[in-house]
């Protein structure tokens, strides 16, 4: 090859890099929005917090089984956590209900005890409070309830803060499995 045929080459390859770069560019700008009025919006977008920056919680199937004690009772219920962030159950209350509600976590070996440090939710996940499991207790109950009633019910949680439940009294023997 010549000297001039080299250089032509040299051209055309600078050339078309330029201009895969120039397109690239227009792009990448026509993605980003283009024009000067929304650069300026989309840079104070940009320091907000996404919209699923938050847990996105649902509690769905609970209940509270008809207690034998007059003083005491369970609480079961799912939560499920459409969001892509995590969060966590840290207490209960339910102040019209009981003296004290608590959350308690069942060990290996069957036994109860307070879950001080509560229970996790993660993002896109599911935490279920179930007879033989983790569970929802209320001590101190001032009127023992009867099938049909509703107990008003706070959870609250690290990040979604307080979500209110009506949860209601089941028959003793009530299995939400069998009711699906």
């Amino acid at each position: 090859m010549n000297t001039r045929t080299t250089r032509s080459m040299r051209y055309t390859a600078r050339l078309t890099t330029f201009a895969a770069i120039a397109v690239a560019g227009s792009l990448a700008l026509t993605a980003c929005g283009g024009d000067a009025k929304t650069d300026k919006t989309s840079s104070a977008k940009t320091t907000a917090p996404a919209a699923d920056s938050k847990p996105k919680l649902a509690v769905t199937g609970a209940f509270i089984p008809e207690p034998a004690m007059p003083d005491m009772a369970g609480g079961f219920l799912t939560v499920k956590n459409t969001g892509s962030v995590g969060d966590r159950l840290t207490s209960v209350t339910a102040s019209a209900f009981s003296g004290k509600a608590e959350i308690h976590e069942t060990t290996k070996d069957g036994k109860m005890k307070e879950a001080k440090n509560g229970f996790p939710v993660l993002a896109n996940g599911t935490l279920e409070l179930k007879r033989g499991g983790n569970h929802i207790m209320f001590l101190d109950v001032k009127k023992k309830p009867k099938k049909g009633d509703k107990i008003a019910v706070e959870l609250h949680f690290e990040k979604a803060g307080t979500v209110k439940v009506d949860m209601p009294v089941e028959a003793a023997t009530h299995n939400p499995q069998q009711h699906h």
